[in-house]
């Protein structure tokens, strides 16, 4: 695929742009880095931001509270959003990712107790017993190849994420295709439909529990607040639209990849498959290598501030590459290799700052189980498409593939 990026000194190229190849990130990419860590760029839907590529940069930025994740402020960058989408999501209180400072602190603390590395170690039962169950339905299926996005990627995280909040499991052809709606760049509309039609479902859902929570998220969260006198019905709809919706795309997308990063270098699969003790660095190196979440981490100047160089002023928009830091020579020698001995746990996939990751914990221990378990039970899994022919999401927000066929 072939990139076409248009510089233009004063403002710099239009982005976002399509991976120009399934394992790199946009050659545009490196030639901005290169330039400054922090530059100009125009967006797509409209403007100027500043474009932050480097990664000690990144997470000076994503550590400051002097820039804004509150999309209601004026001048927030439209990086992957539409202009009618972000009036859209104005028109609802904020989600938890998009409030700052002591509003997003108070909104996270009663949660964040949900996805301690104590609380989700419980969980690691069950889960096996997904991943197993999963892997049983491939081995058992009447013919090959298997679509493994379909097969084990999508539907693990998505069982787990429903069985963690309570939300039912039969509805999930309904919220996994609201869900990619959402994250596709090019189809604003049904974007907006997918947005309204999940909420509905949601606020419908939340209801329901709350005039008969059970023991799961939700419900001890409703129970938690109605002890407190803090109870807050929209509230519960935003956070459980932010964490089922996050809760499975995310995770399903690197289960794919990282098994297709895996097949195609043999040599670095072997190391996990001949000690499994090292499949949580190698986790690490996959989320560092893809960065499938790249350009959503978008930020407002409050106040004047310098940061690599650049003087960026109070009202502007800062759009932070997780992808492009992660690949900066800088901070990860030799950035295009895969190399699971990396030891890359210093990787932005999961953001950083008071706004990382809420479930980084819990996607970490399902890949880690997926992994070691795929590979073990069906050691002669391979790919049945050669990988440049694979079907990867380049017109989504967040990478990864439409499918994935595997044999063995």
């Amino acid at each position: 695929m072939t990139e076409n990026v248009a510089f233009e000194p004063a403002a710099g190229p239009q982005l976002p742009v399509e991976r120009g190849c399934p394992f790199a990130p946009p050659a545009v990419y490196d030639r901005l880095r290169e330039q400054a860590p922090v530059s100009r760029i125009r967006l797509a839907g409209g403007g100027e931001a500043w474009w932050v590529s480097g990664h000690e940069e990144a997470r000076t930025v994503l550590a400051d509270g002097r820039f804004s994740s509150d999309k209601r402020k004026d001048g927030f960058p439209l990086y992957t959003l539409d202009v009618a989408t972000l009036r859209q999501i104005r028109s609802r209180p904020p989600l938890m990712i998009n409030v700052d400072g002591a509003e997003h602190a108070a909104a996270r603390r009663p949660v964040i107790s949900e996805f301690t590395v104590k609380r989700l170690a419980a969980l690691r039962p069950r889960i096996q017993d997904i991943v197993d169950h999963f892997i049983d339905g491939m081995l058992a299926a009447e013919r090959r190849p298997v679509d493994l996005v379909q097969a084990l990627s999508l539907p693990v995280p998505s069982l787990v994420i429903c069985e963690l909040l309570g939300v039912p499991y039969d509805d999930h052809d309904f919220f996994q295709s609201r869900t990619s709606m959402l994250v596709q760049r090019n189809s604003p509309e049904d974007r907006r439909r997918a947005l309204a039609e999940l909420r509905a479902y949601l606020d419908d859902l939340v209801t329901r529990k709350e005039a008969e929570p059970g023991d799961d998220l939700f419900g001890r969260q409703i129970i938690r607040q109605r002890q407190e006198g803090t109870v807050d019905h929209i509230g519960l709809v935003g956070l459980a639209f932010l964490l089922l919706t996050a809760g499975h795309e995310t995770t399903a997308n690197m289960i794919s990849l990282g098994v297709v990063g895996l097949l195609t270098r043999p040599e670095q699969l072997a190391v996990i498959t001949a000690d499994p003790d090292r499949t949580p660095m190698a986790v690490e190196e996959l989320l560092r290598y893809f960065s499938i979440a790249d350009g959503v981490t978008t930020r407002i100047a409050t106040e004047d501030v310098e940061v690599g160089g650049a003087s960026i002023q109070a009202g502007e928009g800062v759009v932070v590459s997780a992808l492009s830091a992660n690949w900066d020579p800088a901070a990860f020698k030799d950035p295009a290799e895969l190399d699971v001995e990396r030891g890359a746990r210093h990787h932005l996939a999961f953001g950083f700052g008071p706004h990382q990751c809420l479930g980084q914990n819990l996607a970490r221990m399902e890949l880690q189980i997926v992994f070691d378990t795929l590979f073990r039970r069906i050691p002669t899994l391979r790919l049945a498409t050669p990988a440049e022919d694979l079907p990867f999401k380049s017109d989504a927000v967040i990478y990864g593939l439409h499918e994935l066929p595997v044999t063995w």
